[in-house]
């Protein structure tokens, strides 16, 4: 590391933190000293804040949300209904329509999307989880939101084909999200639209 500071405690935390994407070394550097200037009593909360998050957190056993409890209070809530799941790539997708106040169903999400290049396929995210809740609350809509990237379209492609023998309404984000464009990155007005716009995912698909 450059530019280490004569204490291994010091250069141990700014290593660490420099380690997180995003974050460079100088960065890293100037939270730390940040974080010192700080009383001993923050620090520590601080840390405990980050032990508590590894020991204490867990992925909802029915969206795979995180949450602090096996079933998150999004699925628990009894006001959202379970006739509609969103399905999203990740948990920032999630924060990311709910700040938009449009959505009222339960979410899925996958863990990622199917990218060849990089060695995902169907099984190593959650959809054969996604397919096996379908078939046992048996919604009637399905509202694809991933992003719209060649890899986001190949996994909605793949799992409307799976439900394609379902009397099931499949339908994905109208593209006021711009083509290539990663949900979380959108605006919610933009992604709030979207979602209120929703259209069929069978018309978007182009005939070859």
């Amino acid at each position: 590391m450059n530019s280490q500071i004569s204490s291994l405690s010091f250069n141990n935390a700014v290593e660490k933190l420099a380690s997180l994407p995003g974050i460079g070394n100088k960065t890293a550097l100037r939270l730390i000293l940040q974080l010192l200037n700080r009383d001993s009593q923050e620090i520590e909360a601080f840390g405990n804040a980050f032990i508590q998050l590894s020991n204490q957190i867990q992925y909802c056993n029915s969206c795979h949300n995180i949450s602090d409890t096996i079933t998150c209070s999004l699925c628990l809530n009894p006001s959202r209904s379970n006739n509609i799941i969103c399905v999203v790539e990740n948990i920032l997708d999630v924060i990311a329509i709910e700040r938009t106040n449009q959505f009222q169903g339960k979410f899925h999400v996958l863990g990622g999307i199917i990218s060849p290049m990089d060695g995902i396929g169907p099984n190593d995210i959650k959809i054969p989880e996604l397919i096996e809740r379908i078939n046992i609350i048996k919604p009637t809509e399905i509202i694809m939101a991933l992003s719209t990237t060649m890899e986001g379209d190949a996994t909605n492609f793949y799992i409307y084909k799976k439900l394609a023998h379902l009397d099931i309404n499949v339908t994905t984000i109208a593209r006021g999200v711009g083509i290539g464009d990663e949900i979380e990155y959108t605006d919610e007005l933009t992604l709030g639209r979207s979602l209120l716009n929703r259209i069929p995912f069978k018309s978007t698909l182009v005939l070859k």
